[in-house]
């Protein structure tokens, strides 16, 4: 049995004004950089035997704030980015559905196969990127090496394990919330994902706490 503290990465600045990040590489802001603190200060009882990250800076800052009073290394896993949205990268929500209005419609309704136009990066349906994230995710738990581990990745990466965990399918709109800096706590069997407590945000403000927002 593996433990698995699952983290979404601190606040951006991307996050706070409702920017899509997908891909792109952006850095944690100073609320960011404040919540990656106050989770390093809760997980220092923690007995974890490693800590593993998305190679994307937001998540790495978030978790050396967790290794570094431990005196630990942070292992990269490039299997934990976020899902990639193409085109939508870099633009505001509220301006996706104005130049991409079938793509978006398609993303609104749902479809895991949709593909969205190609931008800096070429895009991941929804079937490809929970495949990849639910893979990693138990690909690392299932190495036999350790006992209890934190993965420090994205929103995306945490819905997909919930739902894999709770066996809800992507029909239906997530109803649950996905914090910056949230702890959630998983078992691996070896055979399925066993969520345990979702959403810690008990070491943040939670008034200041940003859900992720591709959610209906």
């Amino acid at each position: 049995m593996t433990e698995i503290l699952l983290i979404r990465h601190g606040e951006t600045a991307w996050n706070a004004r409702k920017r899509l990040q997908g891909h792109l590489d952006i850095p944690l802001n100073a609320e960011g950089e404040m919540q990656a603190a106050a989770l390093g200060l809760a997980l220092m009882d923690e007995p974890l035997d490693a800590i593993i990250s998305s190679d994307l800076q937001r998540a790495r800052q978030t978790a050396k704030a967790i290794a570094a009073p431990r005196g630990m290394e942070v292992r990269i896993d490039a299997g934990l980015r976020e899902r990639c949205y193409g085109a939508f990268e870099g633009m505001l929500y509220a301006e996706i559905g104005q130049r991409y209005p079938e793509a978006y419609a398609a993303w609104q309704s749902r479809d895991i196969d949709a593909r969205f136009p190609k931008g800096v990066h070429a895009a991941e349906t929804m079937r490809e990127f929970f495949q990849r994230a639910v893979g990693t995710i138990t690909r690392i738990a299932s190495e036999g090496t350790y006992r209890k581990i934190a993965l420090v990745a994205h929103g995306g990466v945490l819905e997909c394990a919930y739902r894999a965990a709770q066996g809800v399918g992507f029909g239906q709109a997530r109803d649950f919330d996905i914090f910056n800096a949230s702890i959630n706590r998983f078992t691996w069997d070896g055979e399925k994902l066993n969520l345990m407590h979702w959403g810690d945000v008990s070491h943040l403000d939670i008034e200041r706490a940003l859900d992720e927002i591709d959610r209906e």
